[in-house]
């Protein structure tokens, strides 16, 4: 072989490479997203609590996410429109009173936990999804799924859509009935990940035309500068 002869890169070498960077990349999204998921709920826990102290509870209630939304938008930008403001006031009144066992899911026991020693474990975008289940054993079920099996928000989805949990509830073979949900599972991919819209709301960024790595470089500054208060 000629030693001026150029070999070619080891592919192997390229994956590994490649694997580092979705990892990080999905770490840091699942840092911001709990960290937004635990403020949401903190905020909601105020703004419930802030509501009491109107006479007309109602019209107080309303007034109040009206000048809290112009408030939050002016100082933080998109992401606090009053719909989304009663969306995390709704999180705060399903949750508060939520319990799941934390057995479930030791892997994650350094979690912080709020006041009633309750995690999150998921996006907000899946809290989103969950919260309008009303069957708490449903409810339950799926955000047990979830984590367990890395669902994606359409993943998720797409197992409600096809009413898995009555499926199994009914099914005499409940393996067949989840192993055929399964193997329709979608992949969300990092590049998908990192750009979920509520993830670059809540770090002011804007859906378009952000580079993969500045959006990236955003998380990576979060994550290190305000994770660690949970």
């Amino acid at each position: 072989m000629d030693k001026n002869e150029i070999l070619p890169i080891n592919r192997d070498f390229l994956q590994s490479v490649s694997d580092v960077l979705a990892h990080a990349r999905k770490n840091a999204k699942t840092a911001v997203n709990l960290s937004m998921v635990y403020a949401y709920f903190e905020i909601g826990r105020m703004i419930v609590e802030e509501e009491q102290h109107g006479a007309n509870r109602a019209a107080y209630g309303t007034q109040l996410l009206k000048e809290l939304s112009a408030y939050l938008t002016k100082n933080f930008g998109k992401g606090f429109s009053v719909g989304n403001l009663k969306n995390i006031r709704q999180f705060y009144k399903v949750y508060s009173e939520d319990q799941i066992g934390e057995t479930v899911f030791s892997q994650f026991e350094n979690l912080p936990a709020i006041s009633t020693g309750r995690k999150f474990y998921l996006s907000w975008s899946h809290y989103l999804k969950l919260m309008r289940i009303d069957n708490i054993e449903e409810r339950h079920f799926y955000e047990i799924e979830s984590v367990k099996n890395d669902w994606s928000l359409s993943e998720l989805k797409r197992q409600c859509n096809s009413s898995l949990y009555e499926r199994l509830a009914l099914s005499t073979d409940k393996d067949k009935v989840y192993r055929l949900a399964l193997e329709g599972q979608t992949i969300e991919s990092p590049k998908d990940a990192v750009k979920d819209p509520y993830v670059l709301e809540f770090l002011g960024l804007p859906e378009l035309p952000c580079s993969d790595h500045f959006i990236i470089y955003r998380l990576s500054c979060f994550v290190f500068n305000q994770f660690s208060v949970f």
